[in-house]
């Protein structure tokens, strides 16, 4: 099964789990991890469900395709690492 892993930074505003998906592409992987902590949802997609302009999505060590479609696709030993980019001076 697939691995998304949520990387820390989220977890300052709530539990960011850990989870394992059957899901063929990213959007249905999300879309997995949303049912079981449905605020993350937020903090990953804006109003459009596209991916917010401070996450960023790297399947197996590449940058996710595209930010709208999500459509990326996954294999069953997939890792997928959610991040919230950092910004500052």
């Amino acid at each position: 099964m697939a691995q998304l892993i949520f990387t820390q930074q989220l977890g300052r505003f709530l539990p960011v789990p850990q989870v394992s998906t059957d899901a063929a592409d990213l959007r249905a992987a999300l879309d997995a991890a949303f049912a079981g902590q449905p605020r993350l949802r937020g903090y990953v997609l804006d109003e459009q469900g596209h991916l917010r302009d401070n996450v960023v999505v790297f399947i197996d060590g590449k940058r996710s395709r595209d930010r709208a479609l999500l459509d990326d696709a996954l294999a069953p030993d997939s890792q997928v690492y959610i991040l919230q980019a950092l910004s500052g001076g």
